[in-house]
């Protein structure tokens, strides 16, 4: 499966997918171990109202960036999923830094490697990721996606920071990474996913 037909199925199958993959700007990022899925009919989805000038770039084509203050403090970004038109999109949550890693020290102010991408806000800021880069292409430079090279076991758990459909077990992180933003807690295990060919 190619990384264009990961993404144009299910935010699902698409969050779990990217489990495992490597995410580079500029040449600086990681593995991909923590996102979490955002549908079209999901209450804490930015797309659950409908398209507006803000979140259109949730309802573009597959593989489309999604990138957004929260809370007026930092940026946040989410792939596009699904259809184009649907409102589907995984937010990358943390990523297992191992290129670049100088750059992304520096973007970040800190020294332990650990704190480099262990969250939304702070993996946006070490890849250098702003609004500038909404509506960007992840299949366009200065992007690079490289697949996993094996079997990744994936632990699905509630979200995190939201205050509408709480209990949803749509966080998903590679099972024992100590590289998410916290550690999985209680869990439901959807299984291995298949590594693309």
């Amino acid at each position: 499966m190619t990384l264009r037909d990961l993404l144009a199925g299910s935010v699902h199958e698409v969050a779990r997918g990217l489990l495992g993959w490597t995410f580079l700007r500029d040449g600086a990022g990681g593995r991909i171990v923590e996102v979490e899925a955002y549908a079209a009919d999901d209450p804490a989805s930015h797309a659950f109202r409908g398209r507006t000038p803000r979140n259109a770039s949730m309802f573009a084509a597959p593989g489309t960036l999604y990138v957004y203050r929260s809370y007026g403090v930092h940026w946040c970004a989410n792939i596009a999923c699904e259809p184009a038109g649907t409102g589907a999109a995984v937010l990358l949550r943390a990523l297992e830094p191992t290129h670049g890693c100088d750059a992304m020290r520096a973007r970040r102010g800190v020294a332990g490697d650990r704190e480099l991408c262990s969250g939304p806000g702070k993996l946006t800021e070490a890849l250098g990721l702003s609004g500038l880069d909404d509506g960007a292409s992840i299949f366009e430079p200065p992007f690079l996606l490289e697949p996993p090279a094996g079997r990744v076991e994936i632990d699905a758990t509630p979200r995190i920071g939201i205050t509408k459909a709480t209990g949803l077990p749509w966080r998903y992180v590679v099972s024992g990474s100590g590289w998410a933003s916290r550690a999985a807690g209680s869990v439901t295990s959807p299984g291995p996913r298949p590594t693309p060919p």
